[in-house]
């Protein structure tokens, strides 16, 4: 049986996630890293993307708008503002809040905060990234 390590994804409003994983992708703001179980101590910022779990030769999917990766050599920490299971991604939502951030940008007479327009276009172009790969995962 291969080696394990305990993982809890969670989010502002809940846990999404508490189990065991034999490895554990997470998107790093200098790229993503791979764990495995006996990981050096790791602390890091996190991008907005994918966090993929792998046990049993199976993996599950979660988008994070970013946060903080903390890694224990037993014990993988994802804390988000934002996170969501694959499946529960809405691709209309997504496309909605690119479009709502994109015409923010452009609009240089508005009274916005364009650091907040971007922030919101990177993650919505996350969210619409990892629909498109989990598409192509499906038709394989």
């Amino acid at each position: 049986m291969a080696m394990t390590m305990h993982v809890d994804i969670v989010s502002a409003e809940e846990e999404i996630y508490s189990g065991t994983a034999e490895m554990v992708f997470a998107p790093l703001a200098t790229g993503e890293v791979g764990i495995l179980p006996r990981h050096a101590p790791l602390l890091a910022r996190m991008s907005p993307g994918e966090v993929r779990v792998r046990l049993g030769g199976e993996e599950q999917y979660f988008y994070v708008s970013g946060g903080v990766l903390e890694v224990q050599p037993h014990v993988v920490t994802v804390l988000s503002d934002t996170a969501i299971r694959a499946k529960d991604l809405d691709e209309a939502a997504a496309l909605e809040a690119q479009r709502r951030a994109e015409e923010a940008l452009k609009d240089r007479t508005a009274d916005i905060d364009f650091a907040k327009a971007q922030a919101e276009l990177i993650e919505a172009a996350a969210q619409l990234r990892m629909i498109r790969r989990l598409r192509e995962r499906l038709r394989k």
